[in-house]
């Protein structure tokens, strides 16, 4: 199973940001990005790649332990951003570096689980869409696909969503579906209800 842990924004959070992204969608070059879908829209922890089902219920348990130690928090949709020339995303604000320590937990955690990934890195974004690959690009091509991508980011520039609290941790399976990949949470746990706070 593919697999990934992940923070899923409530309806109304998406919803905003879906009211802010839809004139974006109407800017030159947009229509040359493959936009994802507002359902598929989520904060993603970890990557996790091919977990053989076997060793679910071990990694069930590792995020269980996590979510544990680690309390709800304030976060909101707000800006956006590109890497490269290659993904537009939306970013976040808010408590961040409480989802940032949830996130390198997560990491810890599950590298135990399912081998060790690459070193922790964690930009918080939400992927809007993505470019075609720039393998065998040429130069001046990427360039303009980076340009399009910066606007396509400054035109989002001044959005904040809603406050939202990041209440739950949830383990997500990523499968293709048709042409589509499909991502479906297999199972949550409540972060904790302390207060969250600088230490």
């Amino acid at each position: 199973m593919r697999l990934f842990v992940a923070v899923l924004p409530p309806v109304e959070a998406l919803q905003d940001l879906a009211d802010a992204v839809a004139p974006v969608r109407g800017l030159p070059g947009a229509d040359r990005l493959r936009w994802t879908a507002v359902d598929a829209w989520h904060l993603t922890l970890a990557f996790l790649g091919e977990v053989p089902a076997e060793r679910v219920p071990e990694l069930e348990a590792a995020l269980a332990a996590v979510a544990e130690g680690h309390p709800a928090h304030t976060l909101r949709l707000a800006g956006g951003g590109r890497f490269g020339d290659r993904v537009l995303w939306a970013g976040v604000e808010g408590q961040d570096w409480a989802l940032r320590r949830l996130a390198e937990a997560v990491h810890e955690a599950t590298a135990g689980v399912v081998g060790e990934t690459d070193a922790f890195t964690f930009h918080p974004h939400l992927t809007l869409a993505r470019a075609g690959s720039s393998h065998g690009r040429r130069r001046a091509e990427q360039r303009a696909a980076a340009g399009r991508l910066a606007a396509l980011a400054q035109a989002l520039e001044g959005h904040r969503g809603p406050e939202w609290e990041a209440a739950e941790l949830h383990l997500m399976r990523s499968a293709q579906e048709g042409g589509a990949v499909r991502h479906t949470s297999l199972r949550s746990w409540p972060l904790a209800r302390w207060e969250a706070g600088p230490q």
